[in-house]
Protein backbone atom coordinates (compact mmCIF):
# COMPACT_ATOMS: atom_id res chain seq x y z
CA UNK A 1 0.00 0.00 0.00
CA UNK A 2 1.11 3.54 -0.69
CA UNK A 3 -0.46 5.13 2.40
CA UNK A 4 2.04 6.46 4.91
CA UNK A 5 2.08 4.79 8.32
CA UNK A 6 1.58 8.20 9.94
CA UNK A 7 -1.76 8.55 8.18
CA UNK A 8 -2.85 5.09 9.29
CA UNK A 9 -1.92 5.96 12.86
CA UNK A 10 -3.85 9.23 12.65
CA UNK A 11 -6.97 7.46 11.40
CA UNK A 12 -6.76 4.78 14.09
CA UNK A 13 -6.32 7.44 16.78
CA UNK A 14 -9.22 9.52 15.47
CA UNK A 15 -11.54 6.51 15.59
CA UNK A 16 -10.29 5.40 18.99
CA UNK A 17 -10.82 8.87 20.46
CA UNK A 18 -14.33 9.38 19.08
CA UNK A 19 -17.50 8.91 21.12
CA UNK A 20 -19.87 9.70 18.25
CA UNK A 21 -18.74 8.51 14.82
CA UNK A 22 -20.67 8.92 11.59
CA UNK A 23 -19.76 6.49 8.78
CA UNK A 24 -20.85 7.21 5.24
CA UNK A 25 -20.14 6.84 1.53
CA UNK A 26 -20.96 8.54 -1.76
CA UNK A 27 -24.40 9.27 -3.19
CA UNK A 28 -26.07 6.38 -5.03
CA UNK A 29 -23.70 3.94 -3.30
CA UNK A 30 -22.35 0.96 -5.20
CA UNK A 31 -21.26 -2.29 -3.60
CA UNK A 32 -17.79 -1.09 -2.64
CA UNK A 33 -18.97 2.13 -1.01
CA UNK A 34 -21.89 0.61 0.88
CA UNK A 35 -20.15 -2.64 1.80
CA UNK A 36 -17.12 -0.83 3.23
CA UNK A 37 -19.26 1.55 5.29
CA UNK A 38 -21.41 -1.27 6.67
CA UNK A 39 -18.32 -3.33 7.50
CA UNK A 40 -16.73 -0.61 9.64
CA UNK A 41 -20.06 0.15 11.28
CA UNK A 42 -20.61 -3.49 12.25
CA UNK A 43 -17.03 -3.88 13.51
CA UNK A 44 -17.33 -0.83 15.77
CA UNK A 45 -20.78 -1.90 16.98
CA UNK A 46 -19.41 -5.34 17.83
CA UNK A 47 -16.78 -3.60 19.95
CA UNK A 48 -19.47 -1.87 22.00
CA UNK A 49 -19.34 1.46 20.18
CA UNK A 50 -22.43 3.29 18.89
CA UNK A 51 -21.56 4.58 15.43
CA UNK A 52 -24.10 5.83 12.89
CA UNK A 53 -24.04 4.71 9.26
CA UNK A 54 -25.82 6.63 6.52
CA UNK A 55 -25.61 8.06 3.02
CA UNK A 56 -27.14 10.95 1.15
CA UNK A 57 -30.57 11.33 -0.33
CA UNK A 58 -31.94 9.77 -2.40
CA UNK A 59 -31.82 7.40 0.56
CA UNK A 60 -32.40 4.20 -1.38
CA UNK A 61 -30.36 1.00 -1.47
CA UNK A 62 -30.17 -0.65 -4.90
CA UNK A 63 -32.07 -3.97 -4.91
CA UNK A 64 -28.96 -6.11 -5.43
CA UNK A 65 -27.48 -4.87 -2.14
CA UNK A 66 -30.53 -5.18 0.09
CA UNK A 67 -29.36 -8.57 1.32
CA UNK A 68 -26.32 -7.04 3.02
CA UNK A 69 -26.11 -7.50 6.80
CA UNK A 70 -26.54 -4.16 8.54
CA UNK A 71 -28.86 -2.56 5.99
CA UNK A 72 -31.43 -2.32 8.77
CA UNK A 73 -29.00 -0.14 10.76
CA UNK A 74 -28.83 2.62 8.14
CA UNK A 75 -29.90 6.01 9.49
CA UNK A 76 -31.75 8.48 7.22
CA UNK A 77 -29.45 11.39 6.36
CA UNK A 78 -31.71 14.00 7.94
CA UNK A 79 -31.25 12.24 11.29
CA UNK A 80 -27.44 12.32 11.19
CA UNK A 81 -25.68 14.64 13.62
CA UNK A 82 -24.23 17.82 12.12
CA UNK A 83 -21.71 18.06 14.99
CA UNK A 84 -20.31 14.56 15.43
CA UNK A 85 -16.90 13.83 16.94
CA UNK A 86 -15.86 12.02 13.79
CA UNK A 87 -17.02 11.58 10.21
CA UNK A 88 -15.55 8.69 8.20
CA UNK A 89 -16.43 8.33 4.52
CA UNK A 90 -15.64 5.58 2.03
CA UNK A 91 -15.17 5.75 -1.73
CA UNK A 92 -15.87 9.50 -1.85
CA UNK A 93 -13.62 11.28 -4.35
CA UNK A 94 -14.64 14.84 -3.48
CA UNK A 95 -16.74 16.64 -0.88
CA UNK A 96 -19.73 17.20 -3.17
CA UNK A 97 -20.09 13.41 -3.59
CA UNK A 98 -21.45 13.30 -0.03
CA UNK A 99 -24.61 15.02 -1.29
CA UNK A 100 -26.94 16.02 1.53
CA UNK A 101 -24.36 14.98 4.15
CA UNK A 102 -21.82 17.65 3.19
CA UNK A 103 -22.84 19.79 6.15
CA UNK A 104 -22.53 16.82 8.51
CA UNK A 105 -19.00 16.24 7.25
CA UNK A 106 -18.09 19.92 7.59
CA UNK A 107 -19.58 20.09 11.08
CA UNK A 108 -17.66 17.12 12.44
CA UNK A 109 -14.74 17.71 14.79
CA UNK A 110 -12.51 15.29 12.88
CA UNK A 111 -12.84 13.77 9.41
CA UNK A 112 -11.31 10.71 7.75
CA UNK A 113 -11.50 10.03 4.01
CA UNK A 114 -10.87 6.45 2.81
CA UNK A 115 -10.75 5.97 -0.93
CA UNK A 116 -8.94 4.40 -3.88
CA UNK A 117 -9.72 6.93 -6.61
CA UNK A 118 -6.70 8.66 -8.14
CA UNK A 119 -8.77 11.83 -8.56
CA UNK A 120 -9.54 12.07 -4.83
CA UNK A 121 -9.20 15.69 -3.68
CA UNK A 122 -8.01 14.67 -0.17
CA UNK A 123 -10.59 16.83 1.55
CA UNK A 124 -10.39 15.19 4.99
CA UNK A 125 -8.31 15.92 8.05
CA UNK A 126 -6.89 12.42 7.53
CA UNK A 127 -6.78 10.93 4.05
CA UNK A 128 -6.26 7.21 3.50
CA UNK A 129 -6.12 7.30 -0.30
CA UNK A 130 -4.41 4.57 -2.31
CA UNK A 131 -5.09 4.61 -6.07
CA UNK A 132 -3.34 1.25 -6.43
CA UNK A 133 -5.97 -0.49 -4.28
CA UNK A 134 -8.58 -2.34 -6.37
CA UNK A 135 -11.39 -1.34 -3.98
CA UNK A 136 -12.01 0.75 -0.89
CA UNK A 137 -12.80 -2.57 0.79
CA UNK A 138 -9.07 -3.34 0.77
CA UNK A 139 -8.40 -0.20 2.79
CA UNK A 140 -11.31 -0.91 5.11
CA UNK A 141 -9.92 -4.37 5.85
CA UNK A 142 -6.51 -2.91 6.65
CA UNK A 143 -8.10 -0.30 8.90
CA UNK A 144 -9.95 -3.01 10.85
CA UNK A 145 -6.68 -4.88 11.21
CA UNK A 146 -4.92 -1.83 12.59
CA UNK A 147 -7.84 -1.12 14.93
CA UNK A 148 -7.63 -4.67 16.23
CA UNK A 149 -11.27 -5.33 15.27
CA UNK A 150 -11.96 -8.94 14.25
CA UNK A 151 -13.95 -10.15 11.29
CA UNK A 152 -17.22 -12.01 11.64
CA UNK A 153 -19.46 -13.45 8.95
CA UNK A 154 -21.45 -10.24 8.50
CA UNK A 155 -18.39 -7.99 8.23
CA UNK A 156 -16.74 -10.41 5.84
CA UNK A 157 -19.88 -10.55 3.68
CA UNK A 158 -20.01 -6.77 3.42
CA UNK A 159 -16.31 -6.59 2.51
CA UNK A 160 -16.50 -9.47 0.04
CA UNK A 161 -19.46 -7.82 -1.71
CA UNK A 162 -17.47 -4.59 -1.88
CA UNK A 163 -14.42 -6.38 -3.26
CA UNK A 164 -16.18 -8.54 -5.84
CA UNK A 165 -18.21 -5.65 -7.25
CA UNK A 166 -15.39 -3.14 -7.65
CA UNK A 167 -13.05 -5.68 -9.22
CA UNK A 168 -15.72 -6.80 -11.66
CA UNK A 169 -15.66 -10.31 -10.19
CA UNK A 170 -11.84 -10.12 -10.19
CA UNK A 171 -11.69 -9.32 -13.91
CA UNK A 172 -10.43 -5.73 -13.86
CA UNK A 173 -6.78 -4.77 -14.31
CA UNK A 174 -6.35 -3.61 -10.70
CA UNK A 175 -6.81 -7.19 -9.46
CA UNK A 176 -3.52 -8.52 -8.03
CA UNK A 177 -2.51 -11.63 -6.05
CA UNK A 178 -3.26 -9.88 -2.74
CA UNK A 179 -6.82 -9.29 -3.96
CA UNK A 180 -7.40 -13.03 -4.12
CA UNK A 181 -5.70 -13.54 -0.77
CA UNK A 182 -8.14 -11.07 0.78
CA UNK A 183 -11.05 -12.85 -0.89
CA UNK A 184 -9.82 -16.13 0.57
CA UNK A 185 -9.58 -14.61 4.04
CA UNK A 186 -13.13 -13.29 3.79
CA UNK A 187 -14.50 -16.60 2.54
CA UNK A 188 -12.78 -18.31 5.46
CA UNK A 189 -14.51 -15.86 7.81
CA UNK A 190 -17.93 -17.13 6.78
CA UNK A 191 -18.98 -15.59 3.46
CA UNK A 192 -21.49 -17.61 1.44
CA UNK A 193 -19.95 -16.81 -1.92
CA UNK A 194 -22.80 -18.17 -4.00
CA UNK A 195 -25.45 -16.21 -2.10
CA UNK A 196 -23.49 -12.99 -2.66
CA UNK A 197 -23.01 -13.71 -6.36
CA UNK A 198 -26.64 -14.67 -6.81
CA UNK A 199 -27.91 -11.50 -5.16
CA UNK A 200 -25.51 -9.10 -6.85
CA UNK A 201 -25.04 -10.58 -10.32
CA UNK A 202 -27.73 -13.15 -11.00
CA UNK A 203 -30.98 -11.58 -9.80
CA UNK A 204 -32.68 -8.92 -11.93
CA UNK A 205 -36.16 -7.49 -12.13
CA UNK A 206 -37.76 -8.44 -15.44
CA UNK A 207 -38.32 -4.74 -16.04
CA UNK A 208 -34.55 -4.26 -16.07
CA UNK A 209 -34.10 -7.09 -18.56
CA UNK A 210 -36.69 -5.47 -20.83
CA UNK A 211 -34.99 -2.11 -20.44
CA UNK A 212 -31.72 -3.72 -21.55
CA UNK A 213 -33.34 -4.66 -24.84
CA UNK A 214 -34.24 -1.01 -25.46
CA UNK A 215 -30.98 0.52 -24.25
CA UNK A 216 -28.66 -1.96 -25.95
CA UNK A 217 -30.75 -1.65 -29.09
CA UNK A 218 -29.71 1.99 -29.36
CA UNK A 219 -25.98 1.38 -28.90
CA UNK A 220 -23.82 3.52 -31.16
CA UNK A 221 -20.13 3.35 -32.00
CA UNK A 222 -17.77 6.21 -32.77
CA UNK A 223 -14.89 4.35 -34.46
CA UNK A 224 -12.74 7.46 -34.84
CA UNK A 225 -12.15 7.51 -31.06
CA UNK A 226 -12.91 3.82 -30.34
CA UNK A 227 -16.07 4.65 -28.36
CA UNK A 228 -19.33 2.79 -27.84
CA UNK A 229 -22.17 4.53 -26.04
CA UNK A 230 -25.84 4.50 -25.16
CA UNK A 231 -28.32 6.46 -23.07
CA UNK A 232 -30.91 5.63 -20.42
CA UNK A 233 -33.77 8.10 -20.14
CA UNK A 234 -36.25 8.84 -17.40
CA UNK A 235 -38.90 7.63 -19.83
CA UNK A 236 -37.16 4.24 -20.06
CA UNK A 237 -37.37 3.85 -16.31
CA UNK A 238 -41.03 4.81 -16.23
CA UNK A 239 -41.98 2.41 -19.03
CA UNK A 240 -40.28 -0.54 -17.36
CA UNK A 241 -41.01 0.41 -13.75
CA UNK A 242 -37.46 0.41 -12.39
CA UNK A 243 -35.16 2.81 -10.56
CA UNK A 244 -31.92 4.21 -11.96
CA UNK A 245 -29.99 2.40 -9.21
CA UNK A 246 -30.89 -0.89 -10.90
CA UNK A 247 -28.91 0.09 -14.02
CA UNK A 248 -25.54 0.08 -12.24
CA UNK A 249 -24.32 -3.00 -14.11
CA UNK A 250 -25.30 -1.72 -17.56
CA UNK A 251 -21.89 -0.21 -18.25
CA UNK A 252 -20.30 -3.64 -17.83
CA UNK A 253 -22.38 -4.98 -20.69
CA UNK A 254 -21.68 -2.01 -22.94
CA UNK A 255 -17.92 -2.27 -22.36
CA UNK A 256 -17.88 -5.79 -23.81
CA UNK A 257 -18.10 -4.38 -27.35
CA UNK A 258 -14.99 -5.91 -28.88
CA UNK A 259 -14.47 -3.09 -31.36
CA UNK A 260 -14.28 -0.25 -28.81
CA UNK A 261 -11.79 0.73 -26.13
CA UNK A 262 -14.08 3.15 -24.28
CA UNK A 263 -17.67 2.64 -23.19
CA UNK A 264 -20.03 5.37 -22.02
CA UNK A 265 -23.53 5.21 -20.57
CA UNK A 266 -25.43 8.48 -20.21
CA UNK A 267 -28.15 8.28 -17.56
CA UNK A 268 -30.77 11.01 -17.46
CA UNK A 269 -31.43 12.36 -13.97
CA UNK A 270 -34.67 13.79 -12.60
CA UNK A 271 -33.32 17.35 -12.93
CA UNK A 272 -32.48 16.86 -16.61
CA UNK A 273 -28.73 16.42 -16.12
CA UNK A 274 -26.91 13.28 -17.26
CA UNK A 275 -24.78 11.07 -15.07
CA UNK A 276 -22.07 9.64 -17.32
CA UNK A 277 -20.32 6.34 -16.56
CA UNK A 278 -17.07 5.68 -18.43
CA UNK A 279 -14.93 2.56 -18.80
CA UNK A 280 -11.67 2.02 -20.69
CA UNK A 281 -9.86 -1.17 -21.64
CA UNK A 282 -6.52 0.61 -21.38
CA UNK A 283 -6.14 2.78 -24.46
CA UNK A 284 -7.72 5.95 -23.04
CA UNK A 285 -7.55 7.47 -19.56
CA UNK A 286 -11.20 8.03 -18.66
CA UNK A 287 -10.26 9.29 -15.20
CA UNK A 288 -8.42 12.18 -16.80
CA UNK A 289 -11.36 12.77 -19.12
CA UNK A 290 -13.92 12.77 -16.31
CA UNK A 291 -11.78 15.09 -14.17
CA UNK A 292 -11.76 17.63 -16.99
CA UNK A 293 -15.55 17.69 -16.77
CA UNK A 294 -15.74 18.04 -12.99
CA UNK A 295 -15.94 14.32 -12.21
CA UNK A 296 -13.28 11.78 -11.35
CA UNK A 297 -12.30 8.18 -10.93
CA UNK A 298 -9.58 5.90 -12.23
CA UNK A 299 -7.79 5.66 -15.54
CA UNK A 300 -10.02 2.71 -16.44
CA UNK A 301 -13.29 3.59 -14.66
CA UNK A 302 -14.66 7.04 -14.02
CA UNK A 303 -17.68 9.28 -14.30
CA UNK A 304 -19.03 12.80 -14.28
CA UNK A 305 -22.31 14.69 -14.39
CA UNK A 306 -23.23 16.85 -17.35
CA UNK A 307 -25.82 19.62 -17.50
CA UNK A 308 -25.65 19.59 -21.28
CA UNK A 309 -27.91 17.45 -23.41
CA UNK A 310 -26.95 14.11 -24.94
CA UNK A 311 -25.55 15.61 -28.14
CA UNK A 312 -23.31 18.17 -26.43
CA UNK A 313 -22.19 15.72 -23.76
CA UNK A 314 -21.23 13.16 -26.38
CA UNK A 315 -19.39 15.82 -28.38
CA UNK A 316 -17.31 16.72 -25.33
CA UNK A 317 -16.47 13.07 -24.72
CA UNK A 318 -15.44 12.55 -28.34
CA UNK A 319 -13.33 15.71 -28.34
CA UNK A 320 -11.64 14.69 -25.10
CA UNK A 321 -10.85 11.21 -26.38
CA UNK A 322 -9.58 12.68 -29.64
CA UNK A 323 -7.24 15.02 -27.76
CA UNK A 324 -5.89 12.11 -25.72
CA UNK A 325 -5.28 10.09 -28.89
CA UNK A 326 -3.34 12.97 -30.42
CA UNK A 327 -1.26 13.31 -27.25
CA UNK A 328 -0.47 9.60 -27.33
CA UNK A 329 0.54 9.80 -30.99
CA UNK A 330 2.78 12.77 -30.26
CA UNK A 331 4.40 10.98 -27.34
CA UNK A 332 5.04 7.90 -29.47
CA UNK A 333 6.58 10.03 -32.22
CA UNK A 334 8.79 11.82 -29.68
CA UNK A 335 9.89 8.55 -28.09
CA UNK A 336 10.60 7.11 -31.53
CA UNK A 337 12.71 10.12 -32.48
CA UNK A 338 14.68 9.86 -29.24
CA UNK A 339 15.33 6.18 -29.85
CA UNK A 340 16.58 6.91 -33.37
CA UNK A 341 18.81 9.70 -32.06
CA UNK A 342 20.32 7.32 -29.50
CA UNK A 343 20.94 4.71 -32.17
CA UNK A 344 22.68 7.25 -34.40
CA UNK A 345 24.87 8.37 -31.51
CA UNK A 346 26.30 4.92 -30.86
Amino acid sequence: MTIDVVDWQAAVQAIADSDQAVISCHVHPDGDALGSALALHRALANAGRKPVVSFSEPFMVAPQYRFLPGIEDLTPPDQVSRAADLFVCFDVGSLDRLGSLVDAFEGAVRTVVIDHHASNTRFGDVNLVDPSAPASAVLCRELLRRLGLPLDGDIATALYTALVTDTGRFQYQATVPDTHLLAAELLSAGVDQYEVSKAVFETNDIGYLRLLADVLGRLQQVPAVSLVWTVVSEADLAVHGIDMEQTEGLIDLVRTDGASDVAAVLKEQADGAYKVSLRSKGGANVGQLASAFGGGGHALAAGFTSDAGVEDTLRRIVEGLGAQARDRDRDRDRDGNRARDRDRGR
